[in-house]
């Protein structure tokens, strides 16, 4: 039996074999017919509806893409009103009617052709290029997967005129119409010669709602510009145009009120005026989930680009909790000359001539507007729009104009709310003591200067009186965070403003405090290096072993000394002190594979911010210490003037008001 047994194994194992050797003769033999069917074949130019298919491949790539480029025609033909009708997400039919200078009767079927088009006409105007549509291949490629007619209208001319294209996607003659002045072009059947295309969309409603996402986008662009959507023949939104210096009403409408009472304004220019940012960028507190509210715009075209998101991750730095996406509606303007747009067809990346010059300018002026997010320090939305935008240089990122955190004449009445008279410097917000002191002392003198406030039982009491005339003297002069009331399940501080009540975690503010001295002391005493006994030899790549050279200042300012040590290898010889438990190797790797793709990197000072976080946070007063009136209120004093103050360092809020009309809703006052 074991012999027979045996005997089958045998048999089944020298089949297996012969399969499996046979597999590579089929392989390559396919691989050979495939090789000699190409060889074969002569070269030869392809048919003009092929072509035209071709490039809808790349530039029509659901309903959604066909919108967004007759969108965009429309605005570069100076359209005011734009009417969209969907049917079926699309698929069934798009027809886009705007109110243009529409296009004369003799160049409609040259509309259809490829690469025509009136938005640039020479080489330089490839260079400069300011409209949003400039390839000409819009309306051929969509013409060659569906049913297109082209309808106008042109400005001074009687007569309308349409053209309908074939299942080839050829235009017939032009024929009269009735149409008032612009263009309307019906698009019927997407994909209908291209069944593969077609299998590959979705459901209606996913399909319809990036028809959405891409005139959310172009509103945001431009707010001058009414938009009308329906589906199915239902009105689904309606956008009036804005008027001038209301632009934060389109804002609100499209993002919502919860983004427009969340959000200031931002305009920023830099010192030869080459640059400008504007826009509206929401406070840390408003995070999101993923990034569905971030919209960066250049020359009012939406770009994705990674040098700007990282600026703008940067700036948010320290103030945004963990996992957490911001939300912005920002326009970067400048000479078009300094941008190539002509990148990508779907025209969504952008290449910038100068991009250090961008990014640093964008991360600036970023910075020096969160810096300046402190309780009083940025005028938030309020009603149906925007008002006080800030002042922020982005030289410096110091907030220019800007008024003390409290008056002369708060400060009179309340003279124990600086700290300062005891231990020098105190907590007024970023003022530094005038010697320098050790990093490890400072977390111990802010602590210190809070306990030798702490008086015997009976000197809480004595505070009162004092306390009670200034709350009884708050009006509308009085601080951002007002005057302290009571301490609240020792974690919370109470105080009473000129319009309504502030809850304070008392941690949580102490420790941004903190948190910003210690970075000033950072900054101010230098990164001390530490040579390493044994030095660290890393394998590199040869791209990245050139970069440690050419980025050799940049590595020595924070406190690396980085050598070459071969075609492939480079030396470590010293690192910050500051970051001497830290995995070094790891954190130069990725340093050099920022440097590689973004030409930048700020992953260093992310670590040693990191660490001064640490040490703040083991160094603020802790939950369950009794505070005085006066500590209380010096508290509320250096937030006000502390930058950053409205987030913890993890962003935590620190504070949050209730008004005295949110008050009066709770007790149904008034009602």
């Amino acid at each position: 039996m074991s012999s027979q047994q045996s005997g089958k194994n045998g048999k089944q194992l020298v089949a297996e074999r012969a399969i499996c050797q046979s597999q590579p003769l089929i392989v390559a033999d396919s691989a050979s017919w495939l090789v000699a069917q190409y060889a074969a074949m002569p070269i030869q130019k392809l048919p003009e509806q092929l072509i035209n298919q071709i490039a809808a491949g790349e530039v029509i790539e659901r309903p959604a893409s066909l919108v967004k480029e007759l969108m965009e025609n429309a605005l570069d033909a100076g359209a005011t009103e734009l009417q969209i009708d969907v049917e079926l997400g699309g698929v069934r039919r798009v027809r886009i009617r705007d109110n243009g200078h529409g296009i004369p009767a003799e160049q409609l079927p040259l509309a259809l052709e490829r690469h025509a088009t009136s938005k640039i006409a020479s080489h330089d105007d490839l260079h400069s290029v300011s409209s949003l549509g400039f390839r000409g291949e819009a309306l051929p490629s969509i013409s060659s997967v569906s049913r297109l007619t082209l309808t106008s209208l042109a400005k001074g001319e009687e007569q309308a005129w349409q053209v309908i294209c074939d299942a080839r996607g050829a235009p017939t003659d032009a024929q009269p119409a009735a149409h008032p002045q612009g263009t309307t072009v019906e698009v019927l059947d997407l994909f209908f010669n291209v069944p593969a295309r077609r299998k590959f969309l979705k459901r209606e409603r996913t399909e319809f709602t990036y028809i959405e996402q891409v005139i959310k986008r172009l509103a945001l662009a431009r707010p001058e510009v009414s938009f009308k959507l329906s589906h199915n023949a239902k009105p689904v939104l309606h956008w009036r145009a804005a008027l001038p210096g209301t632009e934060a009403a389109r804002v609100r409408d499209v993002l919502g009120k919860a983004f427009a009472e969340n959000a200031f304004e931002i305009d920023q220019q830099d010192d030869s005026e080459a640059l400008r940012l504007r826009g509206w960028i929401a406070q840390p507190s408003f995070s999101r989930s993923q990034g569905d509210m971030q919209y960066f715009f250049v020359n009012g075209r939406l770009v994705k680009d990674k040098s700007l998101a990282h600026a703008v991750k940067r700036a948010y730095a320290d103030v945004l909790y963990h996992d957490r996406f911001p939300a912005f509606v920002l326009f970067l303007e400048m000479d078009p000359r300094g941008v190539d747009v002509n990148v990508h067809p779907a025209k969504t990346e952008v290449r910038f001539r100068d991009g250090r010059s961008v990014y640093d300018f964008v991360r600036r002026s970023l910075q020096g507007a969160m810096s300046a997010l402190r309780p009083g320090g940025a005028a938030l939305a309020d009603g149906p729009g925007f008002s006080g935008a800030l002042n922020v240089s982005p030289e410096t990122g110091e907030v220019l104009d800007n008024e003390a955190p409290f008056s002369a004449h708060s400060a009179a009445q309340s003279p124990s709310l600086n700290l300062r008279s005891a231990a020098g410097a105190g907590f007024q917000g970023r003022s530094m003591p005038s010697q320098q002191q050790p990093l490890r002392n400072l977390i111990a003198e802010s602590s210190n200067q809070y306990n030798a406030l702490l008086a015997p039982e009976g000197a809480v009491a004595g505070d009162m009186p004092s306390a009670s005339a200034d709350v009884m003297a708050a009006d509308q002069e009085s601080p951002p965070l007002g005057y302290a009331l009571a301490q609240i399940h020792g974690v919370f501080i109470l105080s009473q403003t000129a319009d309504g009540v502030v809850l304070v975690d008392m941690h949580a503010a102490h420790e941004r405090i903190t948190y910003e001295r210690l970075k000033d002391q950072y900054a101010q005493q230098g990164v001390r290096a530490q040579p390493l006994l044994v030095p660290l030899t890393l394998a590199v790549a040869r791209a990245e072993a050139d970069l440690v050279e050419r980025y050799q200042e940049m590595f020595q300012r924070v406190g690396f000394e980085l050598d070459r040590a071969g075609p492939e290898a480079v030396m470590v010889r010293q690192i910050p002190v500051l970051l001497r438990a830290a995995d070094s190797e790891q954190l130069l790797r990725d340093v050099l594979a920022d440097l590689t793709e973004l030409g930048e990197s700020g992953r260093i000072q992310e670590r040693a911010d990191e660490v001064l976080s640490s040490m703040a946070c083991h160094g603020s007063v802790r939950a369950n210490r009794q505070l005085g009136l006066s500590e209380m209120n010096a508290l509320l004093r250096d937030m006000e003037a502390t930058e950053r103050s409205n987030q913890c360092n993890h962003g935590r809020p620190t504070w949050v008001k209730l008004q005295t009309r949110d008050l009066d809703k709770l007790f149904m006052r008034g009602q």
